[in-house]
Order: C-alpha cells, then structure tokens, then sequence
C-alpha cells in the first residue's frame, strides 16, 4: 500500500525531468535497481535517487523493494503505462514525421497463414496503402511453423499465424479467436446430419493440411483415429477445402474459411457449434526489431486497428 498522497500538480509536465520517466521503465524492465544500474552503466546509488526524486515529483511510491528485485504498486502500474507510452511515441517520431512528409517509400513483408479471414487485418492493409501508395507490400502464405520461423530468422517483419507455445523472440497480439469444424461435401452420405461419436468416423478416408495443421486439431485426430485413412493431402487450408468440397475425403477446416461453401451447399459442418475447437491467432513481430519506418507504419496501423476492436 503507497506510504504517500499522491499529489496534483498542474505544472507537472514542466517541472519533472523526463529522463526520471526513462530510468524507472529501465529499472521495472530490469527487475531491480541494480539490474538497471548495470544495463545503464550507471552507479546504483545514482539509479536509487532517480527514483526517489521521480516518486517525490508524483507524491506516490512506484516500487517497493522485494527479496527479488522490485514489484509496482498501483501507483507503480500507472505509472509504467504511462511511460511506455510515451517512450513509444518518442520513438515514433521520425517515422510519423516521413510519413507526414510523404517520404515513406520501401518494402512491407509479411507471412500469414492460409484461409486467413479477418476484416480487421484486411482494413489495416487498405488503410496503410491509401496513406503510403508509395510502399510495396508483399504477402506470403505459408504453414503456421514457418511464419513462426521466417519472423525469427528476420526473413519478413510482421506475420500473423497460430502458436502452440510463446517464444520469448517474438510479440503477440491477439488478432482474433479462430474457430475449426468438420466438414463433408454434398456426396457424402453425412451431409446434413451432425456427428456426436467422433469415433465413428476413424474409418473415413481424411483430407489433411499437413504442416498446416494447427496442434490442436492434430492431437484431437489422434485422439478419436481420425485420419488413419488419408485420401488427400494439402499444405494450404483453399486447397484442403477444394478436396472435401470435392467429395475426396472429410477433412478440418476453419470456419470462417468455410463459409461461404457452407453458404451455398456445398459443404455441411459435421459437428455441433459447441464442439468446435477454438484457437489464438495473433499479429506477430519480433521483440526486438530494428524496424524501418514502412515496417513501423504497417505495425502501428494494424496494431491500433485489432485493439480499436478489442476495446469496442
């Protein structure tokens, strides 16, 4: 619980050094004083009173002392938000001023994984180009595994895909929540009837997405022996749809991607709504990018747009 009452002081902004706002953020992203001390290459006691006096400019505690390092108080929180915003628009600067100056030219690269809906992600591409027509921007598709390691290998800078696990390389934002059933075509002797015993189907002939396959489909396949009989194979989830569509085998697919096809008949989703399984797919970049200012500009538009969202 803060020792103190905060306090307001409408000339703040002119009184408080800014580098204060720097050395805290450097000192929470650290985990103590020390830590900060050595990234910055700054004796500790002069680290120590730079948070005194910022604490004493706001009339709170930001950080108690932990056997550990440091934890935030409330206080401490709001505080660090604050920052980071601020930091994050300083950093802006030069990109938003070329952009201002319609001296943004270069490239914009980015990896997604197939059948990819999301009308967000497609407003931040329309957006972007009629404010910067000058920048070129490439798309490619790709399994999920290899959006995941083209980002790291520095291959493009923004992705969006599926992870079943976090890599401390790369930033997440959750884009949207994606939905997969099961689907057969009109030929097939389920269409039009809904499955309960996913068991009962381990003797279907399965059109699989390979690499594709987001982790959670797979370990429910195995599960129930779904896929043992594979009468088509298809690394890309259009693809994959044009197989069972086709009448080629009972295969996954999302939902969104499907419908369309559901729309008109000429596929049936096998499952009931609350079997579906459900997954993150994020907006990817790494965490700490050199980005050029095209790259900065694409990440900020699509970024504002998916928590626009979130927040509505």
């Amino acid at each position: 619980m803060s020792d103190r009452v905060p306090l307001i002081d409408k000339k703040f902004a002119s009184r408080v050094d800014w580098n204060l706002m720097r050395t805290f953020v450097e000192i929470v992203r650290a985990g103590g004083i020390g830590a900060a001390a050595r990234q910055l290459n700054r004796q500790q006691p002069s680290i120590s009173a730079a948070l005194k006096r910022l604490e004493d400019h706001v009339g709170a505690t930001l950080l108690h002392r932990t056997a550990t390092g440091v934890e935030m108080t409330q206080a401490g929180k709001a505080m660090m938000t604050l920052c980071e915003d601020m930091l994050e628009a300083a950093r802006m600067v030069p990109h938003q001023i070329a952009q201002a100056t319609k001296r943004v030219e270069g490239f914009v690269r980015i990896q997604i994984v197939s059948g990819l809906v999301s009308p967000e992600f497609d407003e931040a591409i329309a957006s972007f180009h009629r404010r910067n027509p000058a920048i070129h921007i490439e798309v490619r598709v790709s399994p999920w595994r290899e959006v995941l390691d083209a980002l790291e290998q520095g291959e493009v800078e923004i992705g969006v895909g599926y992870d079943s696990s976090v890599r401390a390389s790369l930033m997440y934002e959750p884009l949207l929540v994606e939905r997969q059933q099961l689907y057969c075509s009109r030929s097939s002797p389920h269409f039009g009837h809904r499955v309960s015993r996913l068991n009962e189907l381990k003797n279907e002939g399965f059109v699989l997405t390979g690499e594709d396959e987001i982790e959670l489909i797979t370990h429910l396949r195995r599960r129930y022996g779904l896929g043992t009989k594979v009468s088509g194979l298809a690394e890309d989830i259009n693809e994959a749809r044009r197989l069972i569509t086709l009448g080629v085998g009972i295969g996954f697919l999302p939902v969104l991607a499907a419908e369309a096809a559901v729309a008109c008949g000429t596929l049936w989703p096998m499952l009931h709504a609350d079997f579906e399984p459900s997954y993150d797919i994020y907006l990817l970049a790494r965490s700490q990018p050199a980005r050029d200012t095209a790259t900065q500009l694409f990440w900020d538009e699509a970024f504002r747009r998916v928590r626009a969202v979130r927040r509505s």
